[in-house]
């Protein structure tokens, strides 16, 4: 998995922002467990959400927040729509507003998506293992 996400053109000394790991996925948009890898295979990070919570478990520390969302966006740099994504990665095109899903080649196991709006542009690749 990796993502992308460009700077703002209104802040001079920002830069592009990324993030890309190996990652297991378990579970459903309300409730699941996501464990990020390191390139050597070693846990970078640990994710736990149900409805009410998610937990970040990296670098030796515990953190809570009020749900998935508001930790995604810590972790990753930007907001992922986590519905859309769950749908993506079963193969369905669901729509979100200021994002393009590529599907295309998910029988190969990739999946691309871009958000163009409203925030600043993103990109989001997955490359599945089964």
């Amino acid at each position: 998995m990796s993502v992308r996400v460009q700077a703002d053109p209104n802040q001079p000394q920002a830069q592009d922002q990324s993030f890309s790991a190996a990652f297991e996925l378990q579970g459903n948009p309300d409730q699941g467990e996501l464990r990020l890898y390191t390139p050597l295979g070693s846990t970078a990070a640990g994710i736990q959400w149900t409805p009410i919570n998610a937990v970040l478990q990296a670098h030796g520390e515990t953190r809570q927040f009020r749900d998935l969302a508001q930790l995604i966006t810590l972790v990753l740099g930007t907001d992922v729509p986590v519905t859309a994504l769950f749908a993506w990665l079963a193969g369905q095109n669901q729509e979100v507003d200021g994002w393009q899903v590529d599907l295309s080649a998910r029988n190969q196991g990739k999946i691309a998506a871009r958000r163009m709006a409203p925030a600043l542009p993103a990109e989001l690749q997955v490359v599945l293992d089964n």
